[in-house]
């Protein structure tokens, strides 16, 4: 199970990734434009009425419609979208399903559709950088 704690955890490890001021979401900036990657999924209680925050389900981007529908596919408990999504590269996911390591990659690959270049380049840097090898430690004779 992944809360709103491990979505701003892992969210704002990201590079240039921002917390929003107004409500619960995350974005990049793209050429002076926040881009946003997830946010929390504003739902209606019935008909026209005002959208209100739903704690429980996180809105994520996604890379194109076929990669959504993919995931929608996957696990209908986890990920669901609605008629306000038709269209749209994103999905809906319920946090009280999801594990942390499921967030994480979402989180990442929402961040990856939204970053700059820059951004990408720096990551992908970052996690390819060569680890030092152990030193080794000489055995006395025996």
């Amino acid at each position: 199970m992944a809360t709103q704690a491990d979505v701003r955890r892992i969210a704002l490890a990201l590079p240039g990734a921002e917390e929003g001021k107004e409500r619960f979401a995350f974005f990049v900036m793209d050429k002076g434009k926040p881009k946003g990657f997830a946010w929390v999924w504003l739902m209606r209680k019935e008909g026209k009425s005002a959208r209100v925050p739903n704690n429980d389900v996180l809105a994520v981007r996604v890379t194109n419609n076929a990669q959504k529908d993919l995931i929608l596919a996957s696990d209908r408990r986890k990920f669901f979208t609605e008629q306000h999504y038709n269209g749209y590269p994103a999905i809906l996911v319920r946090l009280k399903e999801v594990t942390v390591a499921d967030l994480r990659v979402l989180l990442e690959e929402a961040w990856r559709c939204r970053a700059p270049k820059a951004l990408l380049a720096e990551r992908d840097a970052t996690a390819k950088a060569p680890t030092r090898p152990k030193a080794k430690v000489p055995r006395s004779g025996k």
